[in-house]
C-alpha cells in the first residue's frame, strides 16, 4: 500500500499533471459559471482531449472541471439569480436574497467553503468506504427508489415559500411537463401533439434555464435604466465569518455531506437531486425555518456541502461496478474503459496506483478550489458594474447558445423562452418555481420505478413495504405527509 501511495503521488505532483490540474480548473470555473453550461457539458467537452492524455491527467481534468463546475454555478445564483449548473439551482432564491440584503459576501463565502468542506468530507468516504457503499447502493430496487422518489416530492412543500397550496400546485405542473414525450414506461407519445421533436420528451437543462435565468431578464426590462442594484453589493474577504458558521452549523455540515455522498452513490441520482434534498432537509430540521427563502445561510451551507461531496459518491458504483452514479460518471467510466481501467472490484488492485492517483486528485482539486474559487468571485463582481443595457442581452445571448447546445435544436431556444415567459406570471402570481423544477427532475424517475414495482409485486402493495430499506423509507414518507395534520392536532389539543 505504501509503495502504491508512493507511486500515485508522483504520478499526481509531475509538472503535466498539475499543468493540466490547473488548466482544468479555470476551464471547470468558466463553464459553471455560464448560465446554461452544466458540469456534464464540461466533462463531454473534455473528452475528445483526454484522448490524446496517460490515464491519470485524463481522469484528474475530469475530476477538477467538474468540482470547480459546481460550485462555480454559485456566482450567477448569488449575483444574478441565474444558476449556472442545475445544482446550484436548489438555494438560487436563498443566495440571491442574501446578495439583495447586502450579504452576498457571506453568501458566496459560504457556497465557496462548505463546497470544499463537503467534496472533502464525501473524498474521504470514497477513499475509506467505497466497495461497501456501492454494495449497498446496489441494494436499492425501484422499491426503495419510488419511495426516495416520493419523499424528494414531499419536500417540495417544505421548501416552498408562503402558500403550501400554490407550492403544490407549482409541484403538479412540474409533473405534468415531466409526462410529455416518449420517455415513459408504456412507451406512448403524451403531449406530443404530432411533433417529432417533443416524442423525446423536454430537457431540463433549457427550462431551468428559462425558469430562472429568462424571467429574471424579464424582471429586468421593467427597470432596465433604474441603477443596477446588485452592483452594490459588496465582495471583499469572503471567507470572513466562515469559523463561526463553522461552528454553528457543524451539524448540518455534516448531514449534508453524508445526505449527498449517500444520495451520489445512488446510481442515476446525482449531485442535482443531493441538493435539493439536502436543502429541503436543513429546513425541515433547523430552529429558524420561517427564515428560509428571505436570505437565510444555513440552507446554502448544507445544500453546498451535499451538492459537491454527492461528486465523490457517484464515483462509488462507478469504480466498484461500473455503473454511473450521475451523468459525469456515465462519461467517466468510459474514459477508464478508454484508458484500460476497466472498473470493478479488481481496478483497486490491478490498478492500486492509479487509483489512489484519483483519490489524490480529488484532494487537490477540493484544495486548489479555495484561491481559484475566490479569485474567480471577485472577477465576477466586475460584471456588475455593466449596465443593464448591455448586461442583460449579453446574458440573453449565453442562454440562448446554452439552450441550443443541449441537442443543437431550436426547441431548446423556444423552451427557453416560453418557460422564462411561464416562470415570470407565476411568480407574479405568488407561484414558486423551486417545486415545479423538482417535479420536472423526479416525475419520470417516479413513474418509471412505481410501473416497474407494480409489475414485479403483481399489484400488491404490500410488496412496498416488504424489503427492510424500502419499508423504513415508506414509513419516512408517510410520516412527512402526515406530520402537518400532526402538529395541527397538536396545537389544538394544547389549546384546549
Amino acid at each position: 500500500m505504501i509503495a502504491n501511495l508512493g507511486a500515485a503521488f508522483a504520478l499526481v505532483f509531475d509538472p503535466y499533471v498539475l499543468g493540466v490540474i490547473l488548466g482544468a480548473a479555470i476551464f471547470g470555473l468558466f463553464v459553471g459559471a455560464v448560465p446554461g453550461l452544466t458540469a456534464t457539458m464540461a466533462t463531454a467537452l473534455l473528452v475528445p482531449i483526454t484522448f490524446f492524455m496517460p490515464p491519470v491527467p485524463a481522469l484528474a481534468a475530469i475530476v477538477t472541471a467538474t468540482a470547480m463546475a459546481i460550485f462555480a454555478g454559485d456566482i450567477p445564483s448569488c449575483l444574478l439569480r441565474m444558476p449556472g449548473t442545475p445544482a446550484s439551482a436548489a438555494y438560487t432564491e436563498e443566495a440571491y436574497a442574501m446578495a439583495r440584503k447586502g450579504l452576498g459576501e457571506l453568501a458566496l463565502g459560504a457556497g465557496l467553503v462548505f463546497s470544499v468542506i463537503g467534496g472533502l468530507l464525501g473524498t474521504a468516504v470514497l477513499v475509506v468506504a467505497a466497495p461497501w457503499l456501492a454494495e449497498a447502493a446496489l441494494q436499492f430496487s425501484s422499491f426503495e427508489y419510488f419511495w426516495l422518489v416520493l419523499l424528494g416530492l414531499a419536500c417540495a412543500v417544505f421548501i416552498a415559500l408562503g402558500d403550501a397550496l400554490k407550492g403544490v400546485v407549482s409541484l403538479l405542473i412540474g409533473l405534468l411537463v415531466s409526462c410529455i414525450g416518449l420517455d415513459n414506461p408504456a412507451g406512448f407519445p403524451r403531449f406530443t401533439f404530432g411533433s417529432a421533436e417533443l416524442a423525446g420528451g423536454l430537457e431540463l437543462i433549457p427550462i431551468m434555464i428559462g425558469m430562472f435565468a429568462v424571467s429574471e431578464i424579464l424582471r429586468n426590462v421593467a427597470s432596465i435604466d433604474a441603477p443596477w442594484e446588485m452592483a452594490r453589493v459588496q465582495v471583499g474577504n469572503v471567507l470572513r465569518g466562515m469559523g463561526g458558521l463553522m461552528r454553528r452549523y457543524r451539524l448540518s455540515i455534516l448531514r449534508g455531506s453524508v445526505l449527498g455522498t449517500l444520495i451520489g452513490a445512488l446510481p442515476g441520482a446525482g449531485a442535482d437531486i443531493a441538493a435539493w434534498m439536502s436543502y429541503a432537509v436543513s429546513k425541515r430540521f433547523s430552529r429558524e425555518p420561517e427564515k428560509f427563502g428571505t436570505g437565510h445561510v444555513e440552507g446554502i451551507v448544507e445544500a453546498g456541502a451535499s451538492n459537491n461531496s454527492a461528486l465523490a459518491g457517484a464515483w462509488i458504483p462507478a469504480l466498484v461496478f461500473g455503473i454511473p452514479g450521475d451523468s459525469v460518471t456515465a462519461i467517466v467510466i468510459g474514459v477508464l474503459y478508454m484508458k484500460g481501467l476497466n472498473p470493478g472490484p479488481t481496478v483497486f488492485i490491478e490498478h492500486a496506483s492509479e487509483i489512489y492517483a484519483i483519490f489524490i486528485v480529488f484532494i487537490l482539486a477540493n484544495l486548489i478550489m479555495l484561491p481559484l474559487g475566490i479569485a474567480a468571485i471577485k472577477s465576477a463582481k466586475q460584471l456588475l458594474k455593466v449596465p443593464r443595457t448591455l448586461l442583460m442581452p449579453a446574458i440573453l445571448l449565453f442562454c440562448i447558445v446554452g439552450a441550443f447546445a443541449v441537442n443543437n435544436s431550436m426547441l431548446g431556444v423556444v423552451l427557453i423562452l416560453a418557460f422564462g415567459l411561464a416562470a415570470w406570471l407565476m411568480e407574479a402570481n405568488g407561484f414558486p418555481i423551486a417545486p415545479a423544477i423538482l417535479g420536472m427532475v423526479l416525475g419520470s424517475m417516479l413513474e418509471e420505478n412505481f410501473i416497474k414495482s407494480m409489475i414485479k409485486s403483481e399489484g400488491r402493495w404490500a410488496d412496498f413495504f416488504e424489503r427492510p430499506i424500502a419499508g423504513v423509507l415508506g414509513a419516512l414518507t408517510i410520516a412527512v405527509w402526515l406530520s402537518p395534520l400532526a402538529v395541527y392536532l397538536w396545537r389544538r389539543a394544547t389549546r384546549r
